[in-house]
């Protein structure tokens, strides 16, 4: 049996984050932290490995690099059925590989004095008011504190007695030699023109074994994300078809399954003695972008975790309204109402928005890189989107009128909003 301060499930990105913001704020309890972690480094890791700058900046703030193998990426393109935009906004991030980037994580958390134990498959756990207990294969482990960083098939959130959560998805994805279609290996390419689903397809560079490759999946969203009434497909299916599209064999390639966990604000995350972090707790629902926000939740529940020790107040009350109060719940809160937005209103009219808008998307390509927002291009984007999201609204609730009374209302159509060129006199 070993006691410790905190004991932290998952040595993933979310974990090992953790650990480290925590030992950096409260040095002293770097060798009273340990992570379990149920595989063995270099492990294999489902993700299409796409990491923002924001995230490599979170980590140097404390003066932790991590330097893998990796594909510099300057933008994005997207593509719908109205059409295509590519936008670049020099070194924005880079795409990694899981199995490389975690192991360099964990070595630097060592580095630092954290304990980190391998082969720690997690069978059970329990709170009581003297902390948590977490039985593992490789032993027990008393804590004051358990931190969830399990994934989305989390032990400690069935610990805490906590549901699974409505913001699902589904996602696979190959590894395949490049195709004459790709766009540029600096790019994230968005795949958006099957409207058959909720969801996209990706194509992202990586580099596997020193072999240019290229990353190819499907993200489809649970039927219970957006209450759709028709069951979601299967994402192998979407991303067979895609595969066959390209010209490229399904069968050729080893494919890899995972499933993705949104967060949804009206759930606890906490329970007095467990936290939990990263997609344990709930992440991006609109694209599943993992890395950066399991690092900013590191970031945040280490500094948190530093205050509530010393304190000695341990029931985590607020620990959700911290989250929520963030720049990443923040984050997190604005895509949620993106995605609803976007999947569930005509499509045709959001992506000749997007189109026609650049400035939204440029926006959102800022924010992955970690970058500085010009107040001007901030506030145009918002305006843009809520005159959007705005019209959208009253269309629907004009949809949902009996006919008579629709008949006697006149809704313009989103196409035909002017862009807002201008926010309290900044012009572009």
């Amino acid at each position: 049996m070993s006691a410790h301060e905190v004991v932290i499930v998952g040595g993933g990105p979310a974990g090992v984050s953790t650990a480290l913001f925590l030992a950096h704020h409260r040095p002293a309890l770097a060798d009273r932290i340990v992570v379990l972690e149920k595989e063995r480094y270099p492990r294999e890791k489902c993700c299409a490995g796409g990491l923002g700058e924001r995230a490599d900046r979170t980590l140097s703030a404390i003066g932790v690099t991590i330097d893998v193998p990796s594909v510099v990426v300057h933008g994005i393109s997207a593509a719908f059925q109205t059409g295509e935009i590519a936008l670049r906004e020099g070194r924005i991030g880079r795409v990694v590989r899981r199995v490389e980037f975690d192991r360099a994580l964990a070595l630097a958390a060592r580095a630092r004095g954290v304990r980190i134990v391998e082969g720690a498959r997690v069978t059970g756990a329990s709170l009581g008011e003297r902390g948590a207990r977490v039985e593992s294969s490789a032993g027990v482990f008393d804590g004051r504190v358990v931190v969830g960083a399990d994934g989305v098939g989390s032990v400690v959130r069935r610990v805490m007695g906590l549901p699974f959560g409505r913001l699902r998805a589904q996602a696979v994805e190959v590894d395949t030699e490049p195709v004459a279609t790709d766009r540029a290996r600096d790019l994230l390419h968005f795949e958006m023109r099957d409207r058959s689903f909720a969801g996209y397809l990706w194509d992202f560079p990586t580099i596997v074994g020193g072999r240019e490759l290229v990353c190819r999946g499907a993200y489809v969203l649970h039927e219970g994300a957006l209450g759709a009434a028709r069951p979601a497909p299967d994402a192998e299916r979407v991303l067979r078809r895609r595969l066959e599209a390209l010209g490229l064999d399904p069968d050729r390639y080893r494919r890899k399954r995972f499933a993705e966990r949104g967060l949804d604000r009206r759930a606890a995350i906490a329970r007095p003695a467990a936290l939990l972090v990263g997609e344990a707790a709930g992440i991006d629902p609109m694209l599943g972008e993992g890395i950066a926000q399991a690092i900013a939740y590191g970031a945040l529940a280490g500094e948190y975790l530093a205050e509530k020790l010393d304190a000695g107040d341990l029931g985590f009350r607020d620990w959700g309204r911290r989250v929520e109060r963030s720049l990443l719940g923040l984050d997190l809160r604005f895509r949620r109402r993106v995605m609803r937005a976007f999947y569930g209103a005509p499509r045709e009219r959001v992506e000749r928005y997007l189109l026609g808008e650049p400035s939204f998307l440029r926006f959102g390509v800022r924010h992955f890189a970690g970058r500085s927002q010009p107040a001007r291009d901030a506030l145009r984007a918002a305006a843009t989107g809520a005159l959007v999201a705005g019209r959208i609204g009253i269309e629907r609730l004009v949809a949902s009128l009996p006919p008579r009374a629709r008949s006697a209302i006149s809704v313009d159509r989103v196409d035909s909003v002017d862009r807002v060129d201008s926010v309290d006199g900044a012009h572009p």
